[in-house]
C-alpha cells in the first residue's frame, strides 16, 4: 500500500512539474528602432513687418504749375520714365539767358587775347610799357573768368530746365498722386508728387530677444554675417494672407547692434524674392527663423522615453536579448523626436513599444517596425518535449498494476 502511494505521489508530482514546464509565461515581444544621427534644425517664430526694399517719394525739384501726368497710378514704372512735366517756359528763357551771356563774355575774351598778342611784340620793341601789357594780360584772365562763369550759369539753368520733366527715380510700382494738374509745386513748399516702390525685392523686419542674441552668440551664429564655414545660413520662412507658407526663402542680412531698453529686443532684417507681387509693403505676416543646426545627433523618438525621479531612461536591448534600463541626458525636442546628448550610442537597439512591463535585466522577443505583425503566442511555443511525454506514458503505465492490485 506504501508502495502505491509513493507511486501515485510521482506520478503527480511529475504531471505537475510538466504542467508548470508548459504554462512558463513567455518573453514579453517588444518593438524596437535602430539608434541612428540626424541632423536637427532649430527655428524660432516671431512676428514680422513687410516693407519694400527700396521706397522712394518723389518731389518737384523746381517751382512752377504742374501741367501734364503720364503714368498710370498703381501702375510699374521703369527707371528714368517722365512722370510729371511742370511749365517750363520761365526755366527755357533763363537758358537762352545763360547762353547769350556766355557768348558775348566769349567775344570779351577773344578781344582780350588779341589785345595781349598784339601787346607782346611792342613791349619786346619798348614800343609800349609794361603797365599796358600787365593791363592787357589782366583783362584776359578777367574775360576767361567771366566765359567760366556764364559756362557754369548756362548749366544750372539747363539742369533746372531738366527738373521740369519728373522722372521715376527707379523701377517700381507708384502710388497714386498727391497733387493735381495745375498746382503750383517747387522746392519752396516740398510738395510730394507720389511715391515709386520697388517690390520685386522686400525685406521682412522681425524683433527677438536679447535671450535669443546670447543663445546665438554661444552657437557662434552671428546674425547678419554670412558665415561661408558653416553649411548653412539663417535663413526666414514667412507664411501668406491664406496661412500658407510662401515658398521662397529670405536670408538674414542685417541685425541691430543695440537692444531696445523698453521692448528688451533688437531690430532684425531679411531680404526675401518678392517676383509674383505676393507680399505688400506694410503687410504683417510670421516669420520661421532658422536659428541653428544640430549636426549628426543622436535623435531618439519621443514615446521611447520614460521618466522618474532619477531622470529620464530608455529600454535598450542588448545583442544577447536582454532588455537593459539605461539613463539618458536629454536635449532639444522637436515635433516627436529629442535629441540624446549622453546615454546613447548610434547602432544601438532601443525599445519604442512594449517597455511599460519590462525590468532591468529581462530577456525579451523584440521585432523591428517594418518586419511585419507579431506572431502568434503559440507560435512561439518551443517544440513538444516528446521524452517527457514517453515518460508520463511510462509511469501511467506502471501504476496500472498498482491499481489492479488495489
Amino acid at each position: 500500500m506504501i508502495q502505491k502511494r509513493t507511486a501515485i505521489s510521482l506520478v503527480s508530482l511529475c504531471l505537475l512539474l510538466g504542467s508548470c514546464q508548459e504554462e512558463a509565461p513567455q518573453p514579453p515581444v517588444v518593438e524596437v528602432e535602430t539608434v541612428s544621427t540626424d541632423n536637427i534644425e532649430i527655428y524660432g517664430e516671431y512676428a514680422g513687418l513687410i516693407r519694400a526694399a527700396r521706397s522712394v517719394e518723389i518731389h518737384a525739384r523746381v517751382e512752377g504749375f504742374l501741367e501734364k501726368m503720364t503714368f498710370d497710378e498703381g501702375k510699374q514704372v521703369r527707371e528714368g520714365e517722365a512722370l510729371f512735366y511742370i511749365n517750363d517756359a520761365p526755366y527755357k528763357a533763363r537758358v537762352e539767358k545763360a547762353k547769350a551771356q556766355l557768348r558775348k563774355d566769349e567775344a570779351q575774351a577773344a578781344k582780350a587775347l588779341r589785345d595781349v598778342q598784339r601787346l607782346r611784340p611792342l613791349y619786346e620793341q619798348n614800343a609800349v610799357s609794361q603797365l599796358d601789357l600787365d593791363n592787357a594780360e589782366a583783362a584776359l584772365d578777367m574775360a576767361n573768368a567771366s566765359v567760366s562763369m556764364s559756362k557754369a550759369d548756362l548749366a544750372q539753368a539747363e539742369l533746372e530746365l531738366s527738373y521740369t520733366v519728373v522722372r521715376s527715380p527707379l523701377s517700381g510700382y507708384i502710388s497714386e498722386r498727391h497733387v493735381d494738374i495745375g498746382t503750383l509745386v517747387g522746392k519752396s513748399n516740398s510738395s510730394l508728387l507720389a511715391t515709386v516702390v520697388q517690390r520685386d525685392t522686400v525685406l521682412v523686419d522681425f524683433k527677438l530677444t536679447s535671450l535669443d542674441y546670447l543663445r546665438s552668440q554661444r552657437r557662434k551664429v552671428y546674425l547678419g554675417e554670412q558665415d561661408t564655414s558653416r553649411s548653412w545660413q539663417p535663413t526666414v520662412t514667412v507664411t501668406l494672407a491664406d496661412n500658407s507658407v510662401y515658398e521662397e526663402k529670405g536670408i538674414v542680412d542685417f541685425a541691430s547692434p543695440q537692444v531696445d531698453p523698453k521692448t528688451g529686443t533688437f531690430g532684425v532684417r531679411a531680404e526675401l524674392p518678392n517676383p509674383h507681387q505676393e507680399f505688400l509693403p506694410g503687410q504683417f505676416t510670421r516669420v520661421k527663423l532658422l536659428l541653428d543646426v544640430l549636426e549628426d545627433v543622436v535623435v531618439v523618438p519621443k514615446k521611447a522615453l520614460s521618466f522618474e525621479k532619477g531622470g529620464a531612461f530608455i529600454f535598450v536591448v542588448r545583442p544577447d536579448s536582454i532588455a537593459e534600463k539605461r539613463y539618458v541626458e536629454t536635449g532639444y525636442e522637436k515635433q516627436n523626436n529629442v535629441v540624446i546628448t549622453r546615454g546613447l550610442e548610434p547602432g544601438e537597439k532601443i525599445v519604442v513599444e512594449g517597455y511599460q512591463k519590462l525590468i532591468h535585466g529581462q530577456p525579451v522577443l523584440w521585432k523591428e517596425p517594418e518586419e511585419g505583425p507579431v506572431p502568434e503566442p503559440e507560435e512561439m511555443l518551443p517544440e513538444p518535449d516528446t521524452s517527457r511525454q514517453d515518460t508520463s506514458e511510462d509511469l501511467s503505465i506502471n501504476s496500472t498494476p498498482d491499481q489492479g492490485e488495489e
